[in-house]
């Protein structure tokens, strides 16, 4: 079977090299891929250079190289009704319907589904404009609260505010500034919460979910959670926090009731349904969903995943989820540490030679994980603002954690930097 992953980031990387070594693939095609990506050879992995929002040419390109399997990455492509072409056109792909992606889509439709679904979330409100939300603000008493950007932001679209002062200065720049483009049209101001955070993915055809080991990601960009919020600095698996217990209860108050709304909604879902879920005093809050793999969360995940990968995502398409064996998982931990560019997640310079990842890719337990480089002449150049996720594993998470930043001081390039402090929630 031919497959072909759309996107070009970490996760991208990550779910094509475990793709890849499925004895039922013949080729895995990215588009467009990335340096890492090129370099994977030997997994049978080829870059596509189509961009993952061009439509009309992936499945072109789809058809004429007879793809059996598609495999969405990126949220935007799924919310622009990716998989409702390729589905149409006849070309098996993994991903949720246009319709379905809304759950990420729009923050409104999500709360509102969640409410609906009776699923424990935070108290929310809705606003169309600036005015209106300033004016609800002023109203209130001044507590911290969380303003979000309805609409995809690549992960930067929600900001956590301690006081008055710092909502409407998030208001201002959501619905005014326009920082985030239309992703601001509607915004939501919702009562901030306290605990813990950890991302749960599952896999699910809309009948059967098929959930995976808990993980935890590191969304601000500095030590000690300090800093703006990013696409995320990093994560490991499986999350301590998360217990048997905690685990049984997300099953059965978010993931089912949230699965079965999105039918009585008319909005069935297949593909990764990942709760991004806050562990508060007063018991498990949904803090948002995704409708894909998470980015750096996938990376932990492939590096721990035993069972072959396309089996599960095959099974999904054809709605044939609970026949598929059990995923089956390496009991050590993994850890992945993301290196950034100099001046993420504000502007920064691309093209800087990479070095030392050779030396990296020998340590043992390690993979080097590319997502936002280029391959020049041969030679991998940074060309985003999250360059590599370096996951490693380990008997326990501080020796993954070891291993990982072990791998993190053999590379270099001009202004690189990364947190020191993935996982360290866990060990405390």
């Amino acid at each position: 079977m031919k497959v072909l992953v759309v996107g070009g980031g970490g996760r991208e990387h990550a779910l094509a090299w475990k793709i890849g070594q499925s004895s039922r693939v013949t080729q895995v095609f990215v588009a467009p891929g990335n340096a890492g990506t090129a370099l994977e050879a030997e997994h049978k992995i080829e870059n596509i250079d189509i961009g993952d929002a061009d439509v009309p040419r992936l499945l072109e390109f789809a058809k004429q190289n007879a793809i059996g399997l598609a495999v969405v990455g990126p949220e935007g492509p799924l919310a622009a009704g990716i998989v409702d072409a390729f589905s149409a056109a006849g070309v098996r792909t993994f991903g949720p319907s246009g319709h379905a992606a809304e759950l990420e889509a729009s923050k409104v439709f999500c709360k509102n589904l969640l409410r609906h679904a009776d699923v424990p979330s935070a108290e929310f409100r809705t606003f169309g404009d600036a005015a209106s939300a300033a004016e609800h603000l002023a109203a209130r008493e001044d507590v911290p609260v969380v303003v979000k950007a309805d609409g995809l932001a690549a992960g930067k679209g929600v900001i956590v505010c301690n006081n008055r002062s710092e909502a409407l200065e998030a208001v201002q720049r959501i619905a005014k500034d326009r920082e985030f483009g239309e992703a601001g049209n509607r915004l939501i101001i919702e009562e901030r919460l306290v605990g813990q955070e950890a991302s749960v993915l599952a896999i699910t055809d809309g009948q059967t979910i098929v959930t995976m080991p808990a993980a935890q990601d590191h969304k601000p960009a500095h030590d000690g959670d300090k800093g703006p919020n990013t696409g995320g600095m990093g994560a490991y698996s499986p999350a301590p926090l998360v217990t048997d217990e905690i685990m049984r209860a997300v099953e059965e108050k978010v993931l089912v009731p949230t699965v079965h709304q999105m039918k009585r909604s008319r909005r069935p879902f297949r593909g990764v349904l990942y709760a991004g879920l806050m562990i508060t005093k007063q018991g498990l809050k949904v803090l948002e969903y995704n409708v894909r793999f998470g980015d750096p969360e996938c990376q932990p995940l492939m590096m721990r995943l035993q069972s072959d990968l396309v089996d599960v995502l095959e099974a999904t398409t054809t709605g044939q989820l609970d026949e598929v064996e059990t995923m089956h998982w390496d009991p050590r931990p993994a850890v992945c540490v993301v290196m950034a560019s100099e001046g993420y997640p504000g502007s920064y310079k691309k093209g800087h030679a990479i070095r030392g990842l050779e030396q990296a890719g020998q340590l043992p337990d390690v993979k080097v994980f590319h997502a936002g480089t280029a391959l020049r002449d041969g030679q991998a150049t940074t060309n985003g603002g999250r360059v590599l996720g370096v996951t490693a594993l380990g008997e326990s998470i501080s020796t993954a954690k070891l291993q990982a930043y072990t791998a993190v001081k053999c590379i270099r390039w001009d202004g690189a930097w990364c947190r020191k402090d993935i996982s360290d929630k866990a060990l405390s």
